[in-house]
């Protein structure tokens, strides 16, 4: 008799909170409380928002999350950590997951609560759910894969593309795999997902 197949809970369609965009979106600059709202949407679909608090003034610094998860308020709090860049230049932010206690950069939302990675059991990431033959084609042809959601992200309405008139690193880099992606012909590609690597 045949293994019934599963289909485990992937971290990759989980809302995320990250650090990266709430700095970019200037929730930890020093000394001050800001709120707002935040959104995810899967092309025109929302998917789903928060309200959030930041509040850098405090001595314990933390993020408040007001949302409704399943049609019941949801509200808590997340402390932040903040450490001396190992570079000398500035600060490193982090959220201490409130059900593991530790320091992460950026939180899932899996069964309604925003949590470090490890707090959760039988959930993968996307590529962890992928045959061997399917890794290797990847590997060779992932950036032509993603070209879209590439091209998304620099397009997005808070990415910097420049700073001080020169391209920023992550915008070079992506601009790397996009060129990457583009240089593979598509009968290649397909050649690939037929006969494998």
């Amino acid at each position: 008799m045949p293994k019934p197949q599963t289909f485990p809970t992937l971290y990759d369609d989980a809302l995320q909170l990250s650090i990266s965009i709430l700095k970019s979106w200037e929730y930890l600059e020093p000394c001050q409380n800001k709120s707002g709202t935040i959104t995810w949407s899967r092309g025109d679909n929302p998917r789903g928002s928060i309200s959030i608090k930041v509040n850098t003034l405090s001595n314990e610094p933390f993020i408040e999350l007001d949302y409704k998860f399943q049609n019941q308020p949801r509200k808590y709090k997340v402390n932040l950590e903040m450490m001396p860049s190992n570079l000398g230049k500035g600060v490193i932010w982090f959220f201490i997951c409130p059900q593991t206690n530790k320091r992460c950069r950026k939180l899932y939302s899996i069964g309604g609560y925003f949590f470090h990675r490890e707090a959760f059991k039988g959930v993968m990431y996307e590529s962890q759910t992928q045959s061997k033959k399917w890794r290797e084609i990847e590997k060779i042809c992932g950036a032509s894969f993603d070209i879209d959601k590439y091209y998304q992200e620099i397009y997005s309405k808070h990415f910097k593309r420049f700073y001080n008139g020169k391209p920023t690193k992550k915008y070079l880099k992506i601009m790397e795999k996009i060129k990457q992606g583009e240089s593979i012909p598509t009968l290649e590609i397909e050649r690939l997902i037929i006969y494998g690597a």
